[in-house]
């Protein structure tokens, strides 16, 4: 089975909020809350495809530049196996919005436990909880 390069937006406000979008049920891990982004392509570098994503899911601007790695996670599901690169993003234009109809919430350090994720990011929020909000910054 081929390993999955995904990269992901750990998207932060100025009130230290971060951006979570919820999963469609028809997908993978569907219904679960995850930090937006998507498939690297041929041909793009992590921060390109990350900012081709965003821009693609929630119509957002991001320069690959602003695109800081925060945690790198492999994780083996038992129908799927990912490499995951997550980014800390404080820089965007425009206001997002789920283009592909998905649901967005802007969630708290207090509210996060609230929301379900995919196993392959329960550590990278562990991680950012626990450095809140120096990892933001």
């Amino acid at each position: 089975m081929a390993r999955i390069e995904v990269v992901a937006g750990i998207i932060v406000d100025q009130q230290s909020r971060i951006l979570l979008a919820q999963r469609a049920s028809h997908q993978h891990q569907g219904g679960k809350w995850e930090f937006p982004g998507g498939k690297i392509e041929a041909g793009e570098d992590a921060q390109q495809a990350l900012a081709r994503e965003l821009h693609e899911e929630l119509d957002i601007v991001v320069e690959p530049q602003y695109c800081q790695l925060f945690s790198q996670v492999s994780f083996d599901y038992p129908d799927k196996q990912v490499s995951l690169g997550f980014y800390i993003i404080k820089q965007f234009t425009g206001i997002p919005k789920g283009v592909e109809g998905q649901p967005l919430a802007w969630v708290t350090k207090q509210h996060c436990q609230a929301y379900t994720l995919p196993q392959a990011n329960q550590p990278v929020l562990d991680k950012l909880l626990t450095d809140w909000p120096m990892g933001l910054n």
